[in-house]
């Protein structure tokens, strides 16, 4: 009970700019800091979902001694969250007698947004203000079809395609069928924010993926080529791990874990429908996977997205993925923007690594840079619905200062990414990799239908 009073009361300070959530977390009375700031994160990142939730439900109308705040929580808990295991008090009971109408109304939210995921909230909005403006966003699945393709289809049916996208003025005036080539993502069609698209025949054959823009970044910014070893170490529930699919063109091998069945058994009915075959699914937790596993001994890429939990776990995920003996390249992405789960653990992994590995300057013409919290800050990425018309989010990318002198090492170029070698260099790759060429693990590509 003492949380979700804590909790409540910090969700108060804040939105009545009384102090930070940091600052108020850690001026409460409540022991357990971290427990409590992870609930209030996760509570103020669904906001507008709770708002709205819990005003069609007529909660507060029907339990007139219950606080907005303390109720925001403790819905949250109920519908997002642990679900009272182990507490909830004497609001337990209370909420549970209008659960079935707080989850019908989720529901139908849900509907109206054409979502599936709770996630999915986030990246349409979920009332009046800058998120509900965020785009219809639209991955094509380069493993079964190209974007020239798919644009050739949509015009077909109607759609009026406006080219590329020249800057963010041009995705907010999208209205009605026209679409847009994303201005950085050669694969990313954009639509109208209240564009359907889950009963189109393109996406339910697998051919389009429903990703936010800020989604497919953490990929994208990864670029392992084809034939690399990649680890996606929280991986559920597999857009990501299809689009580093994507860009393997199925050619090496992904490491998926995850602790969740349920959430591994839909991911894997995803990857299949998206013509995944390069891909490893474990449930297992990444902590627990050996770096010096002679299976892994040749990852050179590691996705990390960990979910919001304040116990640490993002903090010792990101440590552990930095040891692995043969890791080039890392991605540490999350969708909180708060500094605690983002340029924090970004600067505590980068001191424990003794300057093994540092941040990489990434897409310098990217509008919205890390807090700067420390030397370097400005490398990482944040989004968010009213900088970039994404959903929120924060990426870091951390590469390895020098090669390890036991792996022989490719390096790939990507445009802003990173810098061009020598022509030495390449010539030196060139013969390198024609060498090697034979030996390379290739996965048989799946056609779509």
């Amino acid at each position: 009970m003492a949380l979700y009073a804590a909790a409540a009361a910090v969700l108060a300070g804040v939105e009545s700019r009384q102090g930070s959530i940091k600052g108020l977390v850690y001026a409460s009375s409540f022991q357990n800091v971290k427990q409590l700031y992870a609930l209030v994160c996760e509570t103020q990142r669904y906001s507008a979902v709770l708002d709205s939730v819990i005003s069609s439900a007529g909660l507060l109308r029907a339990e007139k001694k219950l606080r907005p705040h303390l109720a925001k929580v403790l819905v949250y808990e109920l519908l997002l969250g642990r679900g009272f295991r182990g507490g909830g008090g004497r609001w337990k009971p209370l909420l549970n007698r209008h659960q079935a109408r707080l989850k019908a109304e989720l529901a139908r939210l849900k509907v109206r947004r054409g979502v599936s995921r709770n996630e999915d909230l986030l990246e349409v909005g979920c009332g009046p203000g800058a998120a509900s403006q965020v785009p219809r966003f639209v991955r094509v699945n380069t493993l079964k079809t190209c974007s020239d393709d798919a644009i050739d289809y949509f015009k077909r049916q109607g759609f009026s395609y406006q080219g590329r996208a020249s800057s963010l003025e041009d995705l907010r005036a999208l209205k009605g069928k026209c679409f847009l080539l994303d201005p950085l993502l050669p694969e990313l069609l954009v639509f109208p924010a209240q564009t359907d698209l889950h009963e189109h025949p393109l996406y339910q054959a697998g051919h389009l993926i429903l990703q936010d823009k800020a989604s497919c970044l953490p990929a994208m910014l990864l670029a392992p080529p084809p034939g690399s070893h990649v680890i996606d170490a929280c991986a559920a529930p597999g857009n990501k791990t299809s689009h580093l699919a994507a860009l393997l063109k199925n050619q090496g091998k992904i490491f998926a874990f995850d602790l969740d069945a349920k959430r591994l058994a839909s991911m894997a009915t995803l990857l299949a429908r998206a013509g995944v075959s390069c891909c490893q699914l474990a449930e297992e937790d990444f902590l627990a996977v050996s770096p010096s596993d002679q299976r892994y001994r040749q990852v050179q890429y590691i996705l990390l997205d960990p979910s919001c939990s304040g116990s640490g776990f993002q903090q010792r995920a990101l440590c552990h993925a930095l040891t692995f003996p043969s890791l080039q390249r890392l991605v540490y992405s999350t969708c909180s923007l708060c500094q605690e789960e983002n340029e924090d653990v970004v600067q505590e992994a980068l001191q424990q690594s003794s300057g093994t590995f540092r941040l990489a300057p990434v897409i310098p013409s990217w509008p919205h840079r890390g807090l700067n919290t420390f030397p370097g800050a400005e490398h990482c990425l944040r989004a968010s619905p009213e900088t970039t018309l994404t959903g929120g989010f924060f990426i870091a990318v951390l590469e390895r200062v020098e090669v390890p002198s036991s792996v022989s090492q490719t390096e790939v170029s990507a445009p802003e990414l990173r810098s061009s070698p020598s022509p030495a260099l390449k010539k030196k790759r060139r013969r390198r990799n024609a060498a090697a060429a034979p030996s390379m693990l290739l996965c048989t590509k799946q056609e779509g239908n």
